[in-house]
């Protein structure tokens, strides 16, 4: 009697990771002797950036101390108050709090407590791969306001109202931006503070890089700090700005009127309890990582101001390429003018033929009719030249 084929779930089908599915032909290139400049993973960790001394000694304590039992669903309570007295600082008013694992958990259990399969969630385009993973796997309908490369890369607010209607639920903003490096101007975040309000919508705020602010007089601002009226869900964590991505530690920070709010902070909790907690002895990092000032990322500002200058001045030296200067995070986005070739095949050539790892836009969204890739800007100086010389050259045998 044959064997049947084990099929996967039909929700796996349409989940990607853009970022990770370029492996292939990095590998490919390996095989083939390239030596590669990996710029396709925001890790600052496989840069050379170290997670500060008094975050690992706060777990090792923990860890002394044998706090390695399960802990409360939500989080350790100084971890609690150490993420609200953050907030406060920010102009955030948290009704309610959960930490968990990486922000990326956050994020699902604030987009599947709240969004049901006939439903809809308004996401930028383009956008963090992870969020169009979550719907996929959820079943959610997804619909993509724009983010104007004109202007800075800000959300096209004209783009956002057309696509709402009785079963949209939420609006994704991701402020400092992954793939772009863009900050919103308070004047932009206002407006989508309105359109929510307008509407009922809830929204969800990813954070992330809220300390990589790389010019000196720009002001970051927080929506949920702009109106206590609207439902807000800010996520945020250690991985980036505390330098410690593999300790998968995140929050969110639930703000707006608590009235309308406590049937869906019940529905998260009880997604939080379903999988019992976060890693219990690494949530003590928090309390030490926040009551603190972050002396290191101020170094880390500097070094990245210089790179991300050399990098995109680089870039748009060479034919064929634009890039607009990016104010925070540690990412570009440059756009591409070639014809005839789209954004994965200039990707997967530039990697099999120089060895420079970057991800394909489509990977991420892209307005119709435009071609991108995203380029980060950790590496030392001599390593990022390295790259723009193996890119102008890729590019002149490409159109030669």
């Amino acid at each position: 009697m044959g064997k049947n084929k084990i099929k996967p779930a039909f929700r796996t089908l349409q989940v990607e990771y853009a970022i990770r599915d370029i492996v292939e032909a990095s590998e490919e290139a390996k095989k083939r002797g390239k030596d590669l400049i990996y710029l396709n993973i925001g890790d600052p960790v496989k840069y050379g950036f170290k997670t500060p001394k008094s975050i690992i000694e706060a777990v090792c304590k923990a860890l002394q101390k044998n706090y390695n039992s399960y802990s409360e669903s939500s989080g350790i309570p100084e971890a609690i108050k150490a993420i609200e007295a953050n907030a406060l600082k920010k102009g955030i008013k948290p009704v309610d709090i959960y930490i968990t694992q990486g922000a990326s958990e956050a994020i699902e259990f604030a987009i599947s407590a709240l969004v049901n399969s006939e439903e809809n969630i308004l996401l930028p385009c383009p956008c963090y791969p992870l969020y169009q993973a979550i719907v996929s796997k959820f079943r959610i309908e997804a619909r993509y306001y724009l983010l104007d490369e004109n202007k800075n890369w800000e959300p096209d607010i004209e783009s956002i109202e057309p696509l709402i209607d009785k079963k949209t639920r939420a609006i994704v903003i991701i402020n400092p931006n992954n793939p772009t490096g863009a900050i919103y101007s308070k004047e932009t975040l206002e407006r989508i503070v309105e359109i929510a309000k307008k509407y009922n919508l809830v929204i969800l705020s990813d954070e992330i890089y809220d300390q990589y602010i790389l010019e000196d007089n720009l002001k970051y601002v927080s929506i949920a700090s702009l109106s206590d009226e609207v439902p807000v869900i800010t996520f945020n964590g250690l991985s980036k700005n505390y330098f410690a991505p593999g300790f998968r530690i995140g929050w969110g920070i639930i703000s707006g009127p608590k009235d309308l709010l406590e049937d869906y902070i019940e529905a998260i909790h009880k997604l939080a309890r379903t999988r019992l907690c976060a890693p219990h002895p690494l949530q003590y990092a928090i309390p030490v990582a926040l009551n603190n000032e972050n002396h290191y990322i101020k170094e880390v500002i500097q070094m990245l101001r210089r790179r991300r200058d050399i990098l995109v001045e680089g870039l748009n030296q060479i034919p064929f390429i634009s890039c607009v200067k990016p104010l925070g995070a540690f990412y570009a986005f440059p756009r591409l003018e070639i014809p005839h070739i789209d954004d994965l095949e200039f990707t997967k050539k530039l990697i099999l033929e120089e060895g420079v790892v970057v991800v394909h836009g489509s990977g991420f969204g892209q307005k119709p009719g435009t071609k991108h890739f995203r380029i980060i800007f950790l590496p030392e100086e001599k390593i990022l030249e390295e790259a723009l010389e193996r890119i102008e050259r890729f590019i002149k045998k490409l159109i030669s």
